[in-house]
């Protein structure tokens, strides 16, 4: 049962469709959206085609910067709201390792849904610190407070502490304080626990 309703790699090719064809191969490769699904480095992209890595920084972000202005892209706000709804009920924010393996367990598929998740505004993407695994949201307060909640957790911890799980996640939601019933969900809090590194 397929958790999204549509067909990333056939979204992927209208959205980009209207790039000129050396900034569509940058995003094609930067992303792993090549049917091989390999996410290649700037160094290999401009060695292919002859220029710096910083150069081909630039045509990618040219190239994101003119897909989100065009007409194609609005067209697809549909699958955005899609994935909104999807990331909210997951608990709004997900660590990447788990939101693109629920989605799909296909590497490619998975490569197209990052993509459009970097790709919109509606999700704020958190990149890997030293606390936190990398990470997509879609719900400003409910991340601080989650963020906070896991730091307060980690903190009151000592490293000889043993704690069965689920006492972990009912301690975790007493440093949430009052949440609205949707979130007060096993499978949602650990799901906000396996965020952190800790």
């Amino acid at each position: 049962m397929s958790k999204i309703s549509f067909k990333p790699h056939k979204v992927t090719k209208r959205i980009i469709s209207s790039l000129a064809s050396r900034a569509s191969d940058v995003i094609m490769s930067r992303f792993g959206l090549t049917p091989d699904g390999r996410k290649k480095t700037l160094e290999e992209i401009g060695k292919k085609y002859n220029i710096t890595r910083e150069r081909v920084r630039q045509v990618e972000d040219v190239a994101l910067h003119s897909i989100k202005k065009s007409p194609a892209f609005k067209a697809e706000q549909a699958i955005f709201d899609e994935l909104k709804v999807l990331v909210h009920k997951l608990g709004s924010i997900v660590a990447e390792h788990e939101l693109l393996p629920y989605i799909s367990k296909d590497r490619a598929t998975q490569n197209h849904i990052n993509f459009f998740l970097e790709l919109s505004d509606t999700f704020k993407k958190h990149r890997e610190d030293t606390h936190f695994h990398t990470r997509f949201s879609v719900d400003e307060q409910i991340t601080e407070r989650v963020h906070e909640a896991l730091r307060k957790l980690y903190g009151s911890l000592k490293d000889e502490d043993l704690i069965p799980e689920t006492e972990m996640i009912k301690k975790f939601f007493e440093h949430m304080g009052t949440l609205s019933e949707h979130y007060r969900d096993e499978e949602i809090g650990k799901r906000w626990l396996s965020m952190s590194k800790t």
